[in-house]
């Protein structure tokens, strides 16, 4: 009876929230965009970019957020948007704003490449900011702005380029206090992740790690500014941390061309006349005709990754779920249609087990005559790196977090904090390692050996497989992995990656690893398919693996109205024991 109640509550819970949802798009909608068709693209329009916006990395968003006014945008299609602008005659221009924007350091490359190809058509590219910093650091934001033809300052606003910085947390001070141990273990010394529980700072080899990494990306910015505002390399590295600069400054500085507020910007973008109008990028890439070609496969692995479905939510990307990616991977190779496949890789990494599951169905795919291109977004390392070392083509900005080809584990020990708080603890077991895990006890030397001998085969099974996937011998792996993380530049040169750049580079690349010609259209087909609203709101109402199953069933009986809502969500357009090999920083401008 109770969980006749349980179901009787979800059904009434999810009617309810359908039919706010239904009435809220339907008159959204009806005020903003009902009867969107392409004849609705302004014959002069300015397709604009609010580039403080979320970026996210599928295409399929919150309808919800939309309802509220947050505005999100998915990556590819924004960079399909501006490419299919710089050729549409009834684009005039593009205009964005920026104050402090989410992107990370690959995903703004990947704007600012799309920024450089329109402007190439010679249209004009027009960025006002408020500011830049206002006590933020504000140089990725500059290195992304200094993409555009002009840049827009606000009198009071400021360019913030302070330069770059990385900090990690290191707590191994305050578990002594509170009498726990971190007993953990990684191979090999670049192999950081730990150190925050291990360590009171930066090791040599963690400096030297992320100094390499830092010095790599100062060097990509500086490059990109100069050749972006039309500086020698030498005035901007002068200029790179000596921030941040008042307004008057930087338009002395050159780092700005015009001071003044956002209206004198737009005109300067759309002219003096009232026929150009202000067209969202997301609202413009509606209007685009579906792409017809070659079908391509399009399978993305975003966040951390681990075993079972990959879990989904109106609140956040899609994340890594090893089955649902396998799976993807499989249907995609069965497709007869399908002739190969772009795998889009954001991740730190994760379980181990996890990585190698997708790593072989990449390797299978390849197999069954399918290429795999895999294009890497902010971060690809450790697991993230696992599962792309198999494919065809790796392709990555010259900013991709690249490599950290190791693994570690451990736990912390609790034994000395149980004592100071007065509690005790018993246990009875069987067999000499059942206790292992336990946060009560020191791993014993027996168990401790089991240990050793796990991250030894893990680490010997990482490099072998990535020796063989990327053509490098075993002892240079070896000197290339041990943990140890790269710029996509660096990783390129030393043969990690064969690539760089983004979506556009790497469908290029796709094109030739496939036998395809350059100029051949193509249609990438998403796997799995985007998930519908009905989906997404019984993954969302969370709770325990059987009420989800429970809801999953009751929110299938909506599905007669699904057509409605599916158009609808497109007109509101914008354990201790684990092996990890995720790595945890903070680096950034």
């Amino acid at each position: 009876m109770r969980r006749l109640g349980r179901i009787l509550v979800a059904v009434f819970a999810v009617t309810g929230l359908v039919a706010v949802v239904m009435v809220g798009l339907g008159v959204w909608a009806a005020v903003h965009v009902a009867g969107k068709t392409e004849k609705d693209v302004p014959a002069r329009a300015v397709v604009s970019l609010d580039l403080d916006a979320k970026f996210r990395a599928a295409p399929d968003g919150d309808p919800l957020a939309a309802l509220a006014g947050e505005r999100s945008y998915a990556l590819r299609q924004v960079i399909e948007a501006i490419d299919a602008a710089a050729a549409d005659r009834r684009v005039v221009g593009l205009f964005a704003t920026l104050g402090h924007s989410s992107l990370g350091f690959a995903d703004g490359q990947e704007i600012r490449d799309a920024v450089g190809r329109f402007r190439a058509s010679g249209k004009p590219a027009v960025l006002f900011a408020e500011t830049m910093g206002e006590g933020g650091a504000g140089t990725l934001d500059y290195y992304l702005a200094s993409a555009f033809g002009q840049i827009w300052l606000q009198p009071s606003g400021d360019v913030g380029l302070t330069g770059m910085m990385a900090e990690s947390p290191f707590i191994k001070g305050t578990l002594d206090l509170l009498g726990i141990k971190a007993q953990f273990s990684a191979r090999h010394e670049y192999k950081s992740a730990i150190d925050m529980f291990t360590e009171t700072g930066f090791t040599a080899a963690h400096r030297e790690n992320l100094g390499r990494l830092m010095d790599s990306w100062t060097g990509q910015m500086a490059d990109g500014i100069a050749q972006g505002r039309g500086l020698p390399v030498e005035t901007v590295r002068g200029l790179l941390g000596k921030g941040p600069f008042l307004a008057d400054e930087a338009l002395a500085a050159r780092l700005v061309d015009r001071v003044g507020y956002r209206d004198a910007a737009w005109t300067a973008v759309a002219g003096d006349g009232k026929d150009a109008e202000d067209l969202d990028v997301a609202d413009y890439a509606a209007h685009l005709d579906d792409p017809k070609g070659v079908k391509v496969a399009l399978i993305s692995g975003s966040g951390a990754i681990h075993r079972g479905e990959s879990h989904h939510g109106f609140d956040a990307d899609t994340d890594f779920g090893a089955q649902t990616v396998a799976e993807a991977l499989r249907d995609a190779v069965d497709d007869k249609q399908i002739k190969a496949i772009l795998f889009r890789v954001d991740s730190p990494g994760g379980s181990y087990t996890a990585s190698d599951t997708v790593w072989h169905e990449v390797k299978r795919a390849r197999e069954a005559g399918k290429a795999v291109v895999v294009s890497m977004g902010n971060v690809a390392a450790s697991g993230g790196y696992f599962v792309a070392m198999a494919a065809d083509r790796i392709v990555a900005q010259p900013g991709t977090i690249t490599g950290s080809i190791g693994v570690f584990t451990g736990k912390l020990v609790m034994e000395e904090f149980w004592k100071k708080l007065g509690v005790s603890w018993d246990e009875m077991h069987r067999g000499d390692n059942a206790a292992m895990w336990s946060a009560n006890r020191p791993f014993s030397p027996q168990a401790q050996a089991r240990i050793d001998a796990l991250l030894d085969h893990i680490y010997a099974d990482f490099t072998a497989k990535a020796s063989e996937g990327r053509g490098i011998p075993p002892e240079r792996m070896d000197t290339l992995a041990r943990g140890r993380v790269w710029s996509g530049a660096d990783a390129k040169a030393f043969g990690l990656v064969d690539a760089l750049g983004g979506w556009h580079e790497s469908l290029a690349v796709l094109r030739e690893a496939a036998g395809l010609k350059p100029d051949t259209a193509i249609q990438l087909v998403d796997f799995p398919r985007p998930r519908k609203l009905w989906e997404l709101l019984a993954d969302a109402a969370g709770g325990s693996v059987a009420e989800r199953r429970q809801l999953a069933v009751v929110a299938r009986t909506l599905a007669a109205a699904e057509p409605l809502l599916a158009r609808l969500s497109v007109l509101a357009g914008p354990g201790n024991a684990s092996l990890r090999m995720v790595e945890p920083e903070r680096v950034g401008p």
